[in-house]
């Protein structure tokens, strides 16, 4: 079983920039694909993106492709969500989830594990 804690979210100005992290726990994080998933208020959650467990492939979801872009590191446990050129349809609770089984790409993966997330809020 893994822990998943995020943090860095706040608020910013549309345009602007924020860099989320999820620090796991335990010590098979590199054995995980991990993920980053959204829910605005109101609305379902929704799939971001994911990455498998060398980093070496990732998916995203079209409303974000070319603006975030997600990473790990393996040695801190600990996988990253950089936002670029935010805009307030990006405004929701950011949530990290963790997965035991292969990566593929697509947005109907499925995952094991969630943190309990972080609040993104873009202000126009």
């Amino acid at each position: 079983q893994v822990q998943l804690v995020e943090s860095g979210g706040g608020l910013v100005q549309a345009g602007g920039s924020l860099r989320l992290s999820c620090a796991a726990s335990g010590r098979t994080f590199s054995r995980y694909v991990m993920g980053w998933f959204r829910q605005a208020p109101g609305k379902e959650r929704e799939f971001v993106t994911s990455i498998n467990w060398s980093g070496g492939r990732t998916y995203y979801a079209d409303s974000v492709k070319g603006r975030f872009t997600i990473s790990r590191d393996n040695a801190k446990n600990t996988v990253y969500l950089q936002m670029n050129s935010l805009k307030p349809e990006d405004t929701a609770v950011y949530l990290c989830a963790a997965r035991v089984g292969p990566w593929y790409s697509g947005s109907q993966i499925g995952f094991d594990y969630w943190g309990q997330g972080t609040q993104v809020t873009v202000s126009s």
